[in-house]
């Protein structure tokens, strides 16, 4: 590795990637009293954190048990109770707080700051780095690391051809979701020439694209609670497979929301084997009989008016040509005179709407990407890899899945809580 100009200056602790996990980890390891340089690859901090949660920043999930909340991190439980006992829900919550941002709990425990503004949480972290004499170097991309075997130090080095030495170093690059955020997956390059185990790198958290042509007719129809249910065609044999409930958005393309994004990776492991379609029931706390009973209570209570025009107490307005279309029932035929027959398609399309899938968005739209270093290399005592002394791994880095709904962001506090407080 060609070294060109090398500082004199032995830092304490470098940390690259400005991303939440990052800079929780430059600010703890500041408030220690560690001398501390940031480096980011872009022209500014926390450009993925900004766009999380639709701009609005879903920074952790109202789960203050931490055996409730790592049964959401997918088998990885074990791995991750001694860096949650270290700082957990709670402890983020009053970081935050005490910092001055106030926060709110959503549907589904999700907890977003009150300002509805990804801006205020990325004020904090910066206030806090700056409070703690963090120095930040931005706009510079780092090209590798190596060990330097005589002192143990880890040297970086960055495009401009300069070197950086430092005691510690914490890897906080990320995954390779979103990569014009700067998510580009060059740490797991960097980690396996220092013979760390990458799991192989896929998108956890991508929206789904359809087949099916009446999709981009509906996009921005959202529904706030539905059940998805999967079928997967292999072979000619139609087997069903997972159901979820909860929020749904049609796309131009297909459809995204909470539950989509976290049954993706499902949907992604039975594309493997062959065609995958989904079925949407609108109305998963109703049973077929008596939604036929709300329908015909409708049809009796509006009997002069057109089909077409007294839907919207049951289905979202776009959504209705495309639902009669399906099940072939003509929408200008009077209430009165809506076939029994046309009543029970109705009501089984309603409770069954079939969606054909095409495949996943890459990527460019995944909100995190699983895969990444093999666990049992880290101890999440103090988050160091077991193979580099003075080497630390953070947030996205790490091989862990979980689910939307603000854990990736606790993974990125906790992580970068712990490595700050460790190095």
């Amino acid at each position: 590795m060609p070294h060109t100009k090398t500082e004199n200056k032995i830092w304490d602790v470098v940390v690259i990637g400005g991303g939440p996990a990052g800079m929780m980890a430059a600010g703890r390891a500041g408030e220690r009293g560690k001398k501390v340089l940031l480096l980011e690859k872009n022209t500014n901090l926390g450009k993925k954190l900004l766009i999380t949660g639709g701009g609005r920043c879903n920074l952790t999930n109202n789960k203050p048990d931490n055996r409730t909340l790592l049964a959401k991190y997918k088998g990885n439980d074990q791995f991750l109770f001694s860096t949650f006992s270290q700082f957990d829900v709670t402890k983020t919550l009053s970081f935050f707080n005490d910092k001055g941002m106030a926060t709110k709990e959503e549907n589904e425990g999700r907890i977003f700051p009150v300002s509805d503004s990804s801006q205020s949480v990325l004020d904090v972290l910066y206030n806090y780095m700056q409070k703690n004499n963090v120095v930040i170097h931005k706009s510079t991309n780092v090209r590798g690391i190596e060990v330097d075997k005589k002192t143990g130090d880890i040297i970086i080095s960055t495009a401009s051809g300069n070197t950086i030495h430092t005691k510690t170093c914490v890897l906080a690059t990320g995954g390779t979701s979103r990569p014009e955020t700067g998510s580009t997956g060059e740490g797991f390059q960097w980690l396996k020439k220092l013979n760390h185990t990458i799991i192989d790198n896929k998108f956890a958290l991508v929206p789904v694209a359809l087949n099916d042509n009446w999709i981009k007719d509906v996009a921005g129809v959202k529904i706030a609670e539905v059940k998805l249910t999967t079928f997967q065609n292999h072979e000619g044999k139609i087997a069903k497979q997972e159901a979820y409930k909860g929020k749904l958005l049609f796309t131009h393309v297909g459809i995204s929301g909470p539950t989509v994004l976290n049954m993706s990776k499902d949907i992604g492991e039975l594309l493997k084997y062959g065609e995958v379609s989904i079925m949407i029931d609108l109305f998963p706390a109703r049973d077929n009989r008596g939604l036929k009973q709300d329908l015909q209570n409708i049809l009796v209570a509006e009997s002069n008016k057109k089909l077409k025009n007294v839907l919207n107490p049951l289905i979202p307005a776009s959504l209705q040509a495309p639902l009669l279309s399906m099940g072939n029932i003509d929408g200008e035929t009077y209430c009165h005179s809506v076939s029994s027959e046309d009543r029970v398609k109705l009501v089984e399309i309603m409770k069954a709407i079939p969606l054909h899938v095409k495949g996943l968005l890459g990527k460019e739209k995944a909100i995190v990407s699983s895969g990444g270093v093999a666990l049992p290399e880290v101890d999440f005592k103090t988050m160091q890899s077991r193979l580099i002394p003075n080497l630390y791994l953070v947030g996205d880095v790490l091989n862990i899945d979980r689910p939307s709904g603000g854990y990736s962001l606790q993974l990125c506090w906790t992580t970068g809580y712990v490595a700050g407080d460790s190095v």
